[in-house]
């Protein structure tokens, strides 16, 4: 079984509809994935198996060496670090930055009468430093923009250094300046040795920072394509994903994407056509 993450057949069925089917996947540490599709692709499904906090419908889910359903999720989770917009609706508006961090030691979402080491309290606060926030460590959450909400909720993710990393979105709602700052610090974290294994959903190849090594493609719960991004971030996978005729364009250690003009017809037509409809 991988060290991280081993999803062989995975399916989640509610009621009559499949919100994923038959996914084979791996991920071995060091690995930082890049998960991507369109809405109800399954994207946030995956990530709550990978997070421990649902239970697959068919097939077998490895998570950190541990079969779901043969396991105590209580104790899988707090190896597992969390960044999503889920968790920050849990956090309260009047919790204090570096508390919002900390508390992350615990395994809680606001402070109550926990008591924590000084140690707790230097992790956090060199976290805060490392994301580009500890200026704000006094500040209330709620009083934050979303840039900065979404760079202390991943020094909160990282609070517990944990052996896998899951960022549902992290660059949703940013303006310009702060998606490229975001992905800037994600890719600092992604070149880190001693980083977890990372994963990534996203809905833009654009926000795919550089150090990310794979990409798994998901598409109406299945998957489309999974490998090295050089190799697998093509405009036919990418089409065939988001049924629409695209062009992929690299520039230096970032891509992008856009949809084919009439001239793009031999780069991405073929691609469209054997899109799904």
């Amino acid at each position: 079984m991988s060290d991280v993450l081993e999803f062989a057949g995975v399916g989640v069925r509610r009621g009559t509809t499949d919100l994923l089917s038959g996914v084979d996947w791996s991920v071995e540490e060091g690995e930082r994935w890049v998960v991507i599709g369109p809405n109800g692709a399954g994207k946030t499904t995956l990530l709550q198996l990978a997070s421990g906090r649902m239970h697959p419908t068919t097939g077998v889910a490895g998570v950190l060496g541990e079969v779901l359903g043969a396991v105590d999720v209580f104790e899988l989770r707090p190896r597992i670090g969390v960044s999503s917009a889920a968790v920050a609706d849990r956090i309260p508006a009047e919790e204090r930055v570096s508390d919002v961090v900390v508390t992350a030691a615990y395994g809680v979402v606001g402070r109550w009468r926990e008591q924590y080491d000084e140690s707790d309290e230097q992790r956090a606060a060199e976290l805060l430093q490392a994301l580009g926030v500890a200026h704000l460590s006094t500040r209330r959450f709620g009083t934050l923009s979303e840039g900065e909400r979404k760079r202390v909720q991943i020094a909160r993710a990282l609070m517990t250094d944990p052996e896998l990393m899951l960022l549902d979105e992290p660059a949703a709602g940013l303006d310009l300046r702060g998606r490229e700052d975001l992905v800037g610090r994600l890719s600092v974290l992604a070149q880190d040795l001693d980083a977890p294994a990372l994963v990534l959903v996203t809905h833009h190849v654009e926000e795919i920072p550089p150090g990310f090594t794979d990409i798994l493609m998901l598409r109406e719960g299945r998957v489309v394509a999974a490998g090295p991004i050089e190799l697998t971030l093509t405009a036919e996978n990418l089409s065939e994903t988001f049924g629409l005729p695209l062009v992929v364009d690299r520039h230096g250690d970032r891509w992008a994407a856009r949809a084919a003009a009439t001239g793009d017809a031999a780069a991405a037509g073929a691609a469209a056509g054997d899109a799904p409809r």
